[in-house]
């Protein structure tokens, strides 16, 4: 256990996961000064997808909000590989959310729910950020949703 973040993480009943292995040329999460941005992080659990496919068709806008909190739990996996400790997060600056969606789905944002509302629970003040949502026509392996994240630290950090 190394902190606030992760005490909360506790208390609220989850655990980071280990980092999802890159599927291509990439890093997980990379810092640029003060910042730390993240790839697109899907929603694998224990190196596995739970369900693919179009939300809106395959996948309820239910499941899809619960796969897009998975994603950022993720995320926040992907930026402690490269800082350490997440009591170093000043703020959550902006999440942006991909969403597989079914060509007449058109509730996005209320799927990214699920992970700006994962990180506020976390995080408190500090997740409160900006955000977008995108409806994709498909997402590597079939998956439903994927987030990235960009986080700015503490001074000093």
């Amino acid at each position: 256990m190394s902190g606030v973040v992760e005490a909360k993480l506790a208390e609220l009943g989850l655990t980071l996961p280990e980092v999802v292995p890159p599927l291509a040329t990439y890093q997980p999460a990379v810092r640029s000064g003060s910042y730390v941005f993240t790839s697109g992080q899907l929603p694998m659990v224990k190196g596995s997808l739970p369900v693919t496919g179009k939300v809106g068709a395959e996948v309820s806008a239910e499941q899809a909000k619960e796969l897009a909190a998975t994603c950022a739990l993720n995320a926040l996996a992907a930026v402690k590989s490269v800082i350490g400790d997440l009591d170093k997060i000043a703020r959550v600056v902006k999440v942006v959310g991909f969403v597989a969606s079914a060509p007449d789905f058109t509730a996005q944002p209320g799927v990214l729910n699920g992970a700006s509302e994962l990180l506020g629970a976390v995080l408190g003040d500090k997740g409160v950020h900006a955000r977008s949502a995108v409806g994709v026509a498909v997402l590597p392996l079939d998956a439903p949703v994927e987030v990235e994240i960009q986080v700015e630290l503490v001074p000093g950090a």
